[in-house]
This record gives C-alpha cells, sequence and structure tokens, in this order.
C-alpha cells in the first residue's frame, strides 16, 4: 500500500512501514520500521523537521516524491530509486520475481531486510545497486591508504584510530547519510552496496544531489550543522608528549621555546597527570601550583590543554557515587571495561547526569585553575573487549546506538565551557560520529604506527574526515610511536611534519622510545608512577632536524591569517580545509584519481613526500597557472611534472590564476 500522509510518502507492507519525506535542500529521506509506528531517537534529526515536498502519482501507477533537485519513485514493491533532475544516481537493490525488472531472478532478495528480532532489536541489511565507474569518498577514518571507497568494506564502529563517520560522496553527483549509530558494517562492492546493522529497531538514511561535489557537501553541512568559530590563538605549533610529569617539566619546555624564538599555540599536558583515573585534577605532589603554572604559560602567549580520559577506577573517589548514580556504562557480563593502570569503568557521557557530574569535577580540578581547553582521549570509548553486545548506557544496548557516544562525551565539555562563560570552546578529540563538528571537536586521528604508511593513510584520513563533515582534524605528527635515534624515523618525522603545516592543526605528539626513564615514586597510583617517553621537542632529534622543523614553524606563523581564514570559511560553509582535489575541480577526471595531493583551500596545493629516500616526485597541477613557493616558478596547469624534494622542501603551489 502506498499513499500521502501529510508531507510524507507512506509504503506499507506486511510489517514493515516505510516514509520518504524532504530534508533540507534537495534531500529525502528514508525511515523504515518492521514494528509499526516506532517512536524512536532521531539522532541526527532531532530538531529537524521536514520541509515541502510534491508527491504525485503518474499515469503508470508508480509513485513519486520531489524536494527541489532529487526525486525519487517507490515501486508497488517497495523499491526506492533515486534521480536528479531525471538522471538516475541511486537504486535500492532487488532480486525477486518482477520480472518487468532487467534483472529479475528467484532470489529473494530483498532492499531491506530485516531478520531475528530480540529485546526489540532486529538485524537489519539494506541493499542497493552498484554503478559501474561510481567512486565513493568520505565516511570518516577508515584507516587506508586510498581515498576512493569503492571496493572497500567498512566496520561501522569506534576504535582507537578508525573512526566511523557514515557519510559518503559520491561521483554521481549525490550524497547518503545513513542516520543509525548501531554497531554494522557497509560494504562498497562492485556488485551491490550493503549496509548492515548487528542490532537496530530502524532503517533510517538521506540522500541529496548537487550539480557539484562542493554543492553536494555545502546541502550536507547545512542539515547536520557546522562547526563553530576557531580560536585564533590556537592556529600556530602545538607542543605535547608522552608525557610531562610534572608542572615545571611543562614550564622549562616552554621557557625553552622562549629561548629559542620559536612561538608556541599551546602546551598539551597528557594522561595521568591526576591521582587515579577517575579523579578529574592534578595529583598535588607533582603540580603544586598548577594555577600559577598556566598564569607563567599565559604571558609568554601559550595555551594549556589538559588530557581528559573517561575511565574511572574502581578505587577513585568518584567512583562509588557514580556507580550509586547511573553514571558509569554498565555490562551485561563481566565486571570491568578497562583495565590499563587500574580496574576501571567508563563514564557514560550519553547521560545528561553524568555530562554535568564530570564537567563539575573538572571546572574545580581544572577550569577553576585558569585551564579551558581539554584534550578528550579514550573517545570512542576503547574497551578492554570489543563484544560490543555486552554493553549499555543510557541510550540503549551498545550494539543499537554506541557509535554515537563521542558526540555525548565532546557537548558534556563544550556545553559547560559555553556555561561557564567561554565563548570558542575547542577540544581535541580522539573519536567523532555524525554532527560532533557543531561541538568545537577537533578530532585527531588516534595512537599510530611511527611509519611512512601509516603516515599515508593519516593523509587520507583527514581528506576522508573534512567528507564527512568533521573540518577540524589532525594526526601525532611521525606517528604516535618512534625512535628518535632511528635515521628513518627521523626522515619521517621530517617529511609528516612538513606536509602537516597546511593542515588545520599543527601539532607535535607521541611516545618516543625505548621508555627507559625511571618513575617518580614507587606508589601504584598518582602522577609519578606511570612511566614517559624519551623528550618531543623539536631540539631532541638532532641538528638537522631541528632546523628544518623550525624553518617550518616559521612559515606556519606566517601562513597564520590564511590558516584562520579557513576557518572562518569552515564556520561559515562546513567546507573542511584539507580538500580532495575534485572538490575544486570535477571536471578533471585526473583530479578525481589523484590520492597523494590536495588542497589546503582553495589557494594552495600540496604534494606530500610520502616514500622513505625519496628526492623527487611527479605532481599533477589542474588548470590554472601555479607558483612554486619554494623558488617562485610559475607553472601551467593540466599537466604532471616530476620535482625536486630534498629533505628540506615539500612541494606546495600557489594558485595566481584560476
Amino acid at each position: 500500500m502506498i499513499q500521502k500522509e501529510g508531507g510524507k510518502l507512506i509504503y506499507v507492507r506486511g510489517s514493515e512501514k516505510v516514509s520518504l519525506s524532504a530534508y533540507g535542500k534537495d534531500g529525502i529521506r528514508v525511515e523504515a520500521t518492521n514494528v509499526g509506528d516506532y517512536l524512536g531517537n532521531e539522532w541526527l534529526f532531532e530538531g529537524l523537521t521536514p520541509g515541502s515536498a510534491r508527491i504525485w502519482t503518474d499515469e503508470n501507477g508508480l509513485s513519486w516524491i520531489e524536494n527541489g533537485k532529487i526525486r525519487a519513485s517507490v515501486t508497488g514493491l517497495g523499491q526506492f530509486r533515486f534521480y536528479k533532475e531525471g538522471d538516475l544516481v541511486l537504486e535500492e537493490m532487488y532480486r525477486s520475481f518482477d520480472f518487468d525488472q532487467p534483472r529479475a531472478y528467484a532470489l529473494r532478495k530483498l532492499a531491506r531486510e530485516w531478520k531475528g528480532e530480540r529485546g526489540g532489536l532486529f538485524e537489519l541489511t539494506a541493499r542497493f545497486e552498484a554503478r559501474e565507474g561510481e567512486r565513493i569518498y568520505g565516511m570518516g577514518q577508515p584507516q587506508a591508504e586510498f581515498l576512493n571507497l569503492k571496493g572497500a568494506t567498512l566496520e561501522l564502529a569506534q576504535r582507537n584510530s578508525q573512526i566511523s563517520v557514515p557519510f559518503y560522496l559520491s561521483s554521481l553527483g549525490y550524497g547518503f547519510l545513513w542516520n543509525n549509530p548501531g554497531i554494522g558494517e557497509v560494504s562498497f562492492a562492485k556488485n551491490g552496496t550493503s549496509w548492515r546493522m548487528e542490532g537496530t529497531r530502524k532503517l533510517d538514511y538521506w540522500v541529496t544531489v548537487g550539480d557539484t561535489p562542493l554543492e553536494v557537501h555545502r546541502h550536507f553541512m547545512d542539515l547536520v550543522g557546522k562547526p563553530p568559530a576557531f580560536p585564533e590563538d590556537l592556529t600556530g605549533f602545538w607542543q605535547s608528549k608522552l608525557r610531562y610529569r610534572t608542572g615545571e617539566e611543562v614550564l622549562e619546555v616552554a621557557r625553552e621555546y622562549r629561548r629559542r624564538n620559536i612561538p608556541l599555540s599551546c602546551i598539551v599536558i597528557d594522561f595521568f597527570h591526576w591521582p587515579r583515573q577517575g579523579e578529574w585534577k592534578f595529583d598535588p605532589l607533582y603540580w603544586p601550583d598548577p594555577k600559577g603554572m598556566v598564569e607563567e604559560l599565559e604571558s609568554m602567549g601559550i595555551r594549556t590543554m589538559v588530557s581528559i580520559w573517561p575511565t574511572v577506577d574502581k578505587r577513585s573517589e568518584n567512583f562509588p557515587y557514580m556507580a550509586e548514580h547511573g553514571m558509569l556504562i554498565s555490562l551485561d557480563r563481566g565486571s570491568q571495561a578497562y583495565d590499563y593502570q587500574g580496574d576501571c569503568m567508563i563514564a557514560d557521557f550519553t547521560s545528561e547526569r553524568t555530562k554535568e557530574f564530570v564537567f563539575s569535577r573538572a571546572k574545580d580540578g581544572y577550569w577553576d585553575k585558569g585551564i579551558r581547553l581539554f584534550w578528550l582521549d579514550q573517545a570512542e570509548p576503547e574497551f578492554t573487549c570489543y563484544d560490543f553486545d555486552m554493553y549499555r548506557g543510557s541510550l540503549g544496548s551498545w550494539m543499537e546506538c554506541g557509535n554515537v557516544y563521542p558526540v555525548h562525551y565532546l557537548r558534556a565539555f563544550y556545553e559547560g565551557s559555553r556555561k561557564n562563560g567561554l565563548d570558542k570552546p575547542v577540544s581535541l578529540i580522539r573519536s567523532a560520529w555524525l554532527g560532533s563538528q557543531r561541538y568545537g571537536g577537533l578530532v585527531w586521528s588516534g595512537d599510530t604506527a611511527g611509519t611512512f604508511a601509516s603516515m599515508k593513510d593519516q593523509l587520507s584520513g583527514g581528506l576522508s574526515m573534512g567528507i564527512a563533515g568533521i573540518p577540524w582534524w589532525t594526526a601525532d605528527i611521525g606517528g604516535f610511536s618512534g625512535v628518535p635515534d632511528d635515521p628513518l624515523w627521523r626522515e619521517l618525522l621530517v617529511r609528516w611534519f612538513e606536509w602537516a603545516v597546511f593542515s588545520p592543526v599543527l601539532r607535535l605528539h607521541g611516545d618516543r622510545q625505548p621508555s627507559h626513564i625511571p618513575p617518580l615514586d614507587d606508589r601504584d597510583w598518582g602522577g609519578g608512577f606511570c612511566r614517559t617517553g624519551l623528550p618531543n621537542e623539536i631540539w631532541s632529534f638532532g641538528e638537522e632536524t631541528y632546523w628544518i622543523l623550525k624553518d617550518f614553524i616559521l612559515l606556519r606563523e606566517k601562513l597564520r591569517p590564511y590558516v584562520s581564514s579557513l576557518f572562518k570559511e569552515s564556520e561559515r560553509t562546513g567546507i573542511p580545509l584539507m580538500r580532495p582535489l575534485f572538490l575544486h575541480y570535477p571536471e578533471d577526471p585526473e583530479c578525481w584519481e589523484r590520492e597523494d595531493e590536495y588542497l589546503f583551500g582553495r589557494k594552495y596545493l600540496v604534494a606530500p613526500i610520502l616514500e622513505p629516500g625519496a628526492r623527487r616526485r611527479e605532481v599533477y597541477l589542474p588548470h590554472g597557472r601555479w607558483k612554486d613557493i619554494r623558488d617562485g616558478s610559475i607553472h601551467e596547469g593540466g599537466q604532471s611534472f616530476e620535482v625536486e624534494a630534498p629533505l628540506s622542501s615539500i612541494p606546495v603551489y600557489e594558485l595566481i590564476e584560476d
């Protein structure tokens, strides 16, 4: 049965009910349930209302819904097709006894398949036809070298360094948003795309179309929300390491940068500066005067950021209260959620009560000492055991909604900061989902290997995150792991640092090995017992490396007005700062193929050196006239050529005439 209800097109067959409605610019939302009129969480669409749609039935009995440039048809058997001004761009897959179809088989494969109801949750599979030549981009950070995801299978789950943000942009002129934070998998196979959820109550997706990739992306960002303003004083160099153990260590590093006339925007205090996990404050033994420390840093123009973990040690001062008041993620089996340096549970930030309580503790421990920047680590959250079906939060089973956790974690500190008068909250965070950009989330790519292969993955990850709506992104320069005495790793550090200058945030962090520095004391808790890595300041890796990195920090200083303009552009439009070439040059087939170059804003084309030992590389320039910023030479676009790239140099080209 197909009918019109208000502004929606409704399809009902058996126990399944599907609605199609107009949302956003040139967009159609599809919602389906197998349990009647289920009114569940709207997730990303919370607070949004459908727009006006044109709905009609044609002379062949086919039902249609139209919103601007997008139009969808519904067959009597419940198959949906989506068109951009008459051209088919996406259609659900249906394989059964409909011999009017070009592919009619007795397979009984439906476009939407519901199986195995248990506790109100279904296993759901949604299938779509494959299109020859289609290219797919976005989906967050799957830790893969490639940008084009066609042919890839992705887990829809958050893990350390894997970030699931389920929106993709298609080369066929449409964008697809999967509005479901449950655990599952998507396969962009040659013979069809399938989305599979392991436990859900509802299918919910949104399709938009546009004449250019930028238009599709703009429609998406207009719907899901854009990032807030980014503080201009954070656009310079950030210093971080695993880990500064005392306030005096932090101050001495800052003073040394000042003595060397190297500007710092931010210095970061990593984990286990606290007494125990779940005590959001400094260990007074090693941080006796955090307020004085912050004031001295600010007198040098340096902001202070502290690490926050959601883990709560059962021995911590806050554990009894949080357990009693239901503020912890519960387990359907087992007795702990995390076991690093303690027997821990994890704060349930999907609960409003937890958000308020944890920020109140952080206010006492940090905010009142002058700290306004928070590093929200373990944001997936990281579990000891990734049996997702064993965890439950205030919103329900982790199988149904676990991927949304980092958004709520972020909201706790964004909203808490805003309530306490901060105009531009920014939090560094290790995971994200749809909408994270609205809450000041600067996402970093997690604990990554210090290898050239890993660096390639991070470059692809940063570009993919931007397409998926997360424009504020950074990575641990040199990877989280690294051996400073290794010449190959030093080369990697330089090459990574060079392209990071042309990224949203220039941030040096990592665990430098070997970890042979003895602990400060023999307690099994507090700021003294946990290990620390070797020094990670730019003078820690030899003279040659030092002078190269210093020169690139000074280059970043010159670029800061431009970087600030990119953040402001992203605030207005949602466009990422780092962009695949095709975003501005969709008419150039080569720009869809090039995955080892990118645009930093509209002005600069960056061609990183991604191979060990490489001192040359091929560069492709799109149409226009380009200036090599290293020597001022002018190059006509629309061609490839070989360029020199000594260790101290990265090929970057400035667009001087489009």
